[in-house]
């Protein structure tokens, strides 16, 4: 266990010390900036100071959705494009070799590499989740009412696909697994889209799309319960229904039987990383 947390401790460090953090933290502060001066322009707005006390906060719900899902897209490429250079990246150059001459299993070193990746995109979507929060609080007085189950699932989606992507790494380039890992992530949610059209018009087949896609890859679904969490239930219970299908609204809050095949989902695709990692010529 303490090979593993020392692995853990170096993948976080060399992740620090890449590009694609500045980039992160880049379009995170971009995010926070235009999404601060976009939510004072609407409290600044002489239509929502005549909502009504449900609308306005089912209003302020929506758009904290759409904002947050920019950042769960920003967390998604920052995990993705990280993911690959540091596994398939070292085994490239050789730095694989040099680890596993100690010797480590390379089991162990895959452990703690994953682990040390989702401390980072956990610690990311957690900070990047609350200050984004406290922008809202401050420009138009919205606390969603759930901010830790939110933030947990956003967290848990980017855990998802940085497995995925982990598991990408064991077989093709670090550029193919990152855009692969975000292309599937991008047709997910797009395939919950068309999901949740169908079930406002009723067409089973057209649902059954989402359906289908949330079960094969998690993210979308845990992504739909984090907008849950972040809408205001009180609104949604009164105007939601006029706005079914929306796809910055979620209906109702995830099963406890969808976040365990979550979790089995996650640990399958780690098991055939390490599969894939142990059977890798190096």
């Amino acid at each position: 266990m303490g090979t593993v947390v020392t692995v853990a401790g170096l993948t976080l460090r060399e992740a620090s010390r890449r590009r694609v953090l500045w980039a992160l933290a880049g379009l995170t502060v971009a995010l926070l900036a235009l999404s601060a001066w976009g939510f004072s322009r609407l409290a600044g707005e002489s239509e929502f100071g005549t909502m009504t006390s449900g609308q306005a906060r089912l209003v302020a719900s929506q758009l904290l959705n759409l904002v947050m899902f920019g950042m769960s897209l920003i967390a998604a490429l920052g995990t993705a494009f990280l993911t690959g250079p540091t596994l398939s990246g070292e085994t490239e150059s050789g730095i694989v070799l040099a680890v596993l001459a100690r010797p480590i299993r390379r089991s162990t070193l895959l452990l703690g590499k994953w682990l040390g990746l989702v401390v980072f995109g956990t610690g990311f979507v957690v900070v990047a989740g609350l200050a984004q929060c406290l922008v809202v609080l401050v420009t138009v007085d919205y606390w969603p009412p759930q901010p830790v189950v939110a933030l947990a699932l956003l967290a848990g989606q980017t855990t998802v696909l940085l497995t995925l992507g982990l598991l990408l790494s064991t077989a093709i380039s670090p550029m193919a697994s990152g855009v692969v890992a975000v292309g599937l992530f991008g047709a997910t949610w797009i395939a919950g889209v068309v999901g949740g059209i169908g079930d406002a018009l009723g067409n089973e087949g057209v649902a059954r799309v989402g359906t289908i896609s949330r079960m094969l890859l998690p993210t979308d679904g845990l992504w739909r319960g984090a907008m849950h969490a972040f809408q205001d239930p009180a609104g949604f219970a009164e105007f939601g229904a006029a706005m079914e299908g929306f796809p910055f609204l979620s209906q109702a809050p995830l099963t406890a039987t969808y976040l365990v095949w979550a979790a089995v989902w996650t640990a399958m695709v780690w098991g055939l990383a390490a599969i894939s990692f142990q059977r890798k010529d190096l």
